[in-house]
């Protein structure tokens, strides 16, 4: 019987009204549960639960169920699609799968049929199964999933660092394995797809029987294509091309960059679009099985830089904007990569930018365009290091200096000199928290005095994914609380913890964007005490807390209190 029939028989759907909506199917050559959920005559849900009641099986809820776990071959195979069934793993010797409708017997026959393998069906909502199906589809292993045409002009041009943006030119190569036509259109499409899905980050992965690509969003990196494997050179040759990187070096690393001009809707479903130009940041490395491609996207504009949106607590705010406007001194930006770094530090130049303010940057390379600051990008193989950057900017007049990062000695001495002789100084180290920041510069061989007499603040951040707005309130065991640094008179019932949930805005991961976790911690003069003294970092924290500075776990925790990520977040983003 088929599902059509059985809801008509169960006085779900009025028999003439079913007539309808198969008569609107046939016309739109589509599946009548399409027609069903489509036209709002029943709900997703109320479907799959009659579904799952009529024809005796288990009905699963897709947002609930990891489908990151089953394997790519599986996830990504079209032949399942057709036939809107859904791979989700295996049990014992048989093939789980998803379905809306479970009248859908011949699917599952042809399916049986060519696999020769048993099948176990459970019912789910056909929204999120068509869902999951479409963009399996979307970022299927195969090069024939990419249409020929787009709805919004898209071209890539080659990144010139010395040229205008008038000199960049259109480039499309100059052979026929470079111009591909689908290897080229394939790329834009994910290049495309990881801009919209708000990835940082692009890895293309050679295995010895496969090849990936992943994007890194919010943090976490997720499988979206397994391309043919005999593709992986012209994929890299087309990224190099682009990157004016060589494409006949295949045996050492290479670093280049690129520019993706967009076609944007100005609104949702808005005929006007407007250009936008993202730039990617590509890194070559070769390994067993061919060049392995990181692309990182830079997000070039300014206009996200407001200190109110970067997730400071009122007191820490009240003390950055106090130590900024310090005409001389050092503030040091420190945390894992990616951990919005240079966010922060673009974000206190913005507010330092003004016309009587000669401001210089130095960074490898120059992520953010700042009209009004003189950026510069260093290049160690012509000789324009760190260091030498900072001996230039010391000669043309400058009050506010950024360094990108403090990698040696050599760049650390010169910084604490600019910032013991009249600037500001702002750059980043690569710490786990404040207080150790303190003994990675003596570490490096920079003197204590100088460090006590020249460093004002050090800020230690990390990011962790938001809560989505499908969040739900639950609850946590006090003995979990207190375990994970809750004092016990926080835990009073005066605030309430959210749990993850998963939704279509989310993609099903319960989480949407990330928000920061600070430690800021000026030095005071107790602790330049203990810097003279050669103190190590557990002295160092031990002052801090006495100072009333948040560790990187407190800050997070309050984040938790006031509902804006989740505690497993906070346990997995922070040291105890």
């Amino acid at each position: 019987m088929t599902l059509g029939l059985a809801l008509a028989q169960s006085r779900r759907i009025a028999p003439a009204l079913l007539a309808q909506l198969e008569q609107s199917a046939r016309e739109k050559k589509t599946q009548l549960i399409d027609e069903i959920v489509g036209s709002g005559t029943m709900s997703a849900h109320d479907v799959a639960l009659f579904a799952a009641d009529k024809y005796q099986l288990p009905l699963l809820d897709l947002a609930q169920y990891n489908l990151n776990k089953v394997p790519p071959a599986l996830a990504g195979n079209r032949e399942f699609h057709a036939h809107r069934l859904l791979p989700l793993g295996r049990r014992e010797n048989r093939l789980v799968v998803g379905m809306s409708d479970p009248s859908n017997q011949a699917g599952l026959d042809a399916i049986k049929q060519k696999y020769n393998l048993p099948m176990e069906t459970v019912v789910v909502e056909h929204d999120k199964l068509m869902k999951h199906v479409r963009s399996a589809g979307e970022a299927a292993g195969t090069l024939k999933d990419v249409a020929p045409g787009m709805s919004a002009e898209r071209k890539l041009i080659e990144y010139d660092p010395v040229a205008s943006t008038g000199a960049q030119r259109n480039r499309t190569g100059t052979g026929s394995d470079i111009d591909d036509a689908p290897v080229v259109r394939f790329l834009q499409k994910l290049l495309t797809e990881a801009f919209h899905r708000g990835a940082s980050d692009l890895h293309f992965e050679p295995f010895e029987t496969f090849y990936r690509v992943r994007f890194r969003v919010d943090g976490v990196l997720q499988e979206v294509a397994r391309p043919p494997l005999d593709i992986r050179d012209k994929i890299a040759t087309r990224i190099k091309v682009l990157s004016r990187l060589d494409i006949s070096e295949k045996r050492v690393p290479q670093d280049g960059r690129m520019k993706l001009l967009l076609a944007l809707p100005q609104e949702k479903d808005a005929k006007e679009v407007v250009e936008k130009a993202v730039d990617f940041r590509v890194s070559t490395l070769p390994t067993l099985f061919g060049e392995k491609i990181v692309m990182r996207i830079l997000e070039s504009s300014s206009d996200k830089l407001d200190i109110d949106q970067l997730g400071y607590e009122p007191e820490q705010k009240a003390l950055l904007m106090e130590t900024i406007k310090r005409p001389y001194g050092m503030i040091l930006v420190t945390g894992p990569t990616g951990s919005g770094k240079t966010v922060s530090l673009y974000t206190f130049l913005n507010l330092l930018n003004q016309g009587d303010i000669n401001i210089s940057t130095a960074e490898d390379p120059a992520e953010i365009q700042l009209p009004g600051i003189n950026q510069v990008n260093v290049n160690d193989k012509a000789g324009l290091t760190f260091a030498a950057a900072l001996r230039s900017f010391l000669r043309q007049d400058p009050d506010i200096i950024m360094v990108g990062e403090i990698r040696d000695l050599e760049t650390a001495d010169i910084s604490i000199k600019a910032a013991q002789t009249g600037h500001l100084v702002l750059s980043t180290l690569h710490t786990n928290d404040a207080p150790t920041t303190l003994t990675r510069l003596m570490n490096m061989g920079v003197a204590p005095f100088n460090i006590a007499s020249s460093v004002l603040l050090i800020t230690a951040q990390r990011l962790a994914r938001r809560l989505c707005t499908c969040k739900r309130p639950g609850t946590i065991p006090r003995e979990a609380l207190l375990d994970a640094g809750f004092k016990e008179h926080q835990i009073d019932g005066s605030w309430q913890p959210y749990h993850p949930v998963g939704c279509e805005r989310c993609n099903g991961s319960g989480y949407k964007g990330r928000c920061g976790i600070y430690q800021v911690m000026p030095i005071t003069e107790a602790m330049q005490q203990i810097i003279l003294s050669h103190g190590t970092a557990l002295q160092i924290a031990e002052q801090a807390r006495r100072d009333g500075v948040l560790s990187l776990r407190e800050a997070g925790l309050l984040k938790v209190r006031q509902g804006v990520t989740s505690l497993e977040e906070v346990l997995a983003t922070t040291n105890t």
